[in-house]
């Protein structure tokens, strides 16, 4: 159903209206302005200093948007679900996905309802936005001219990207689209989450040169995801690290006293339940042990933007007990429960970066605000440790939690959460460090690991991967590190999953006769390239190149091959190529290669550098790519591999080489001694503009596995100062 509306028109003509903000709401927010020093360095990077932790929220904020404005908005949009006003009908399910979880409603009982403390802290993020409008009217919103402070309380878990991204738009479609009746067509869905990554390592006192803990903090997200910033106030904050655009917490990072970097988990912590439907008395109702409940039912409209106009759509949506319908699978709708409090997430978020030490970190995740992040620690009394999840529903363990269950069966209830001290964890091994890459964590510390069998399956379904086995034998086979050498760990160039896929294409080549003429000599020439290959990436590597392209290759091949339940992680997808083709396709398909590095580069031996490139041209979200102007090559490669320093690129329609937008954003290492030392690299640099010159003035460092040094302290601050100001100045 589309009905054009005059609220629709107002939502059109909103997006063009200029920010306006009240001669009281200016005359507080500059007596607040007053109050923050921004101090910026000469990497750009922004030192905010606050008299109480709402002003440096209001600096941060209001710093976010001088460096990316776009991406604070987009953020929010996003979160709100409003995105199909600016992008068009197409992300109408996208927005639908956002309102079954959280509204502006609901958003705002809990801003209502919020501790003082945090109250303080969302006006404060609301008015450091606003405040940058008002003083930069030529700056021109796509869509919020006004931010509110019940804005981060959208996200259901804190974060960015948050728990609901595993939520399948395609079924929600297939479910939701014109739908008139109660009666379910015949629909499966089965959906992976995007594979993401991250690294993160912890080195006890044991293995420290120094005796002080070590940390590295390497997220592989999308380009430009997160800023880097430093939050001071004399009411105990003292944070830094990275912050995902719009939030007002250091994500990822540390203080004086400890540090924390999450890896994306795949933890069991969302569950889909069979609900059984009818119609009774004209009512939608479903079955729950003998009774029969009333569906929830609500009609929302949302806006979507039609060439200069906004139309809107509406939709039913259903709820019961258990949560949201999301879909339906054999006549039975698919409702799913999950986390969805937005404000114990964003405390938990915000607290852990005052915390002094292990226990004071512990303490605040007992709030189970993390539903999509496993956590590697260390502090400065030299505690490493590593936590599994946060957020975890107790479930009966006879049920199979990682396929639906059924809804109408009470036992099949979430009997509250596990406390803190019961999910899967290590603390201060034997084996004196701790790595997780978003695998499994009962190899977390070699043969200090948590033993899987005295835990709940559902607790760390988390399969093994090549980032994982690599992390493992490069921390276990040196006894002794500094921030050096564990910056050497996090490059370390080896591509694990090769060990495998290269004896069985070097095989293949045993077996194949059937090439001729230069292809054959060209193969030849190839093979031996890769019988001579260490399997390690590099700029100059020519086994890299050849390797990746015919690995891709074989992947897409293998993959319609698998099996009903069959895992295409990075080790199922390994098996699938050397087991499931055969040593033809595995030749032909390096051919395929040669034959392509001829007709795009003019030779086969194409360097891995040569056509995996950094380049930054403008700065937009949606990046642009040109074969013709400057990039930089990059040794890194897709994580996939087993490449720890991750580096996902591709190619373009008007290109041939690829270019990275995904891997390694913000990385840094720390240790934690009487002062803390850091070193840290960005991707490309910290401002959006290219006209800036910090818009690519790490991308050489960057590309080459190099960091700079962190300035944390004001005396080492105020050595390499930029420019120093006030909000608004």
């Amino acid at each position: 159903m589309k009905v054009l509306s005059l609220l629709g028109v107002l939502l059109s003509a909103g997006i063009a209206t200029a920010q306006s903000f009240s001669a009281d709401e200016v005359a507080h927010w500059q007596q607040q302005a007053r109050q923050i020093t921004i101090t910026r360095d000469t990497w750009g990077i922004p030192h905010i200093y606050g008299k109480t932790d709402a002003d440096v929220v209001f600096g941060a904020l209001y710093t976010q948007c001088e460096d990316d404005f776009a991406r604070v908005e987009a953020n929010y949009i996003d979160a709100i679900g409003r995105m199909a006003e600016v992008d068009g009908e197409g992300a109408l399910y996208h927005d639908l996905r956002a309102r079954l979880f959280m509204d502006s409603t609901m958003a705002i009982a809990q801003y209502q309802k919020s501790p003082a403390w945090m109250k303080k802290l969302l006006n404060a993020f609301a008015d450091g936005a606003n405040y940058y409008l008002h003083t930069h009217p030529q700056v021109k919103p796509r869509l919020l001219t006004r931010f509110k402070p019940w804005m981060p309380l959208m996200f259901s878990e804190g974060s960015i990207g948050g728990n609901i991204s595993a939520v399948s738009t395609d079924r929600l479609k297939a479910f939701y689209e014109n739908r008139k009746t109660s009666q379910a067509d015949d629909f499966e869905s089965h959906y992976e989450r995007e594979s993401v990554g991250s690294n993160g390592f912890a080195i006890a006192p044991s293995k420290s040169a120094t005796k002080n803990a070590l940390l590295l903090i390497n997220p592989h997200t999308s380009f430009y995801f997160r800023s880097e910033l430093q939050m001071v106030s004399k009411e105990g904050l003292n944070a830094y690290g990275a912050v995902t655009w719009g939030q007002f917490f250091i994500y990822q990072g540390f203080n004086q006293n400890c540090g924390w970097m999450h890896t994306s988990s795949y933890a069991d912590v969302m569950d889909e339940f069979l609900e059984t439907i009818e119609k009774k008395d004209g009512k939608l109702v479903y079955k729950y042990g003998e009774e029969w409940r009333p569906v929830t039912v609500e009609k929302v409209l949302l806006p979507y933007k039609l060439g200069k106009g906004v139309e809107q759509r509406e939709f039913t949506i259903y709820r019961t007990h258990h949560g949201p319908v999301v879909g339906e699978k054999d006549g039975k709708w698919i409702a799913l429960s999950m986390m969805n409090d937005g404000l114990n997430a964003l405390m938990q978020s915000y607290l852990r970066t005052k915390a002094k030490d292990y226990a004071g970190y512990k303490k605040v995740m007992k709030l189970n605000g993390n539903a999509s992040n496993n956590t590697v620690f260390a502090d400065r009394k030299g505690n490493i440790a590593y936590w599994h999840g946060n957020f975890m529903p107790k479930r009966d363990p006879k049920f199979d939690w990682e396929q639906p269950v059924d809804g109408s069966n009470p036992e099949t209830d979430w009997k509250g959460l596990h406390a803190v001290e019961e999910i899967v964890q290590v603390k201060n091994p034997a084996t004196g460090w701790i790595q997780n890459c978003n695998s499994t964590p009962f190899t977390m510390s070699g043969s200090s690991s948590p033993q899987k069998d005295k835990f709940p399956a559902y607790m760390a379904p988390d399969a093994e991967n090549y980032r994982g086995i690599n992390a493992a034998r490069v921390l276990a086979g040196k006894p002794v590190y500094t921030l050096d050498s564990l910056i050497a760990a996090a490059n370390d160039p080896h591509l694990a999953a090769f060990d495998a896929l290269i004896p069985a294409l070097l095989k293949a080549y045993e077996n194949v006769t059937d090439l001729s003429g230069k292809q054959a000599a060209d193969v030849r020439k190839a093979i031996e390239v890769l019988r001579a290959w260490d399997k390690n990436y590099g700029v100059n590597s020519v086994g890299t190149a050849l390797a990746i392209v015919w690995g891709e290759k074989m992947q897409r091949m293998a993959r319609p091959r698998a099996t009903a339940g069959q895992r295409l992680d990075n080790l199922g997808m390994t098996d699938l190529v050397v087991n499931n083709t055969s040593a033809k396709e595995k030749m032909q398909t390096l051919a395929e290669v040669v034959d392509e590095f001829e007709r795009d580069f003019g030779k086969w031996n194409v360097a891995w550098g040569e056509m995996n490139r950094f380049q930054r041209l403008t700065g937009q979200i949606q990046e642009t790519y040109d074969d013709t102007k400057p990039s930089i090559a990059v040794g890194f490669t897709p994580s996939a591999w087993g490449s720890l320093a991750a580096f996902g690129a591709r190619s373009y329609p008007n290109t041939k080489k690829r270019y990275g937008y995904v891997g390694n954003s913000f990385v840094a290492v720390v240790e934690f001694g009487r002062k803390v030392k850091a070193r840290a690299v960005v991707t490309g640099g910290s401002n959006s503009n290219p006209k800036s010159p910090h818009f690519t003035d790490q991308a050489s460092l960057y590309s080459q596995g190099r960091f700079r040094d962190v300035w944390f302290y004001p005396e080492d601050i105020q050595q390499h100062v930029e420019k120093t100001y006030h909000p608004g100045e």
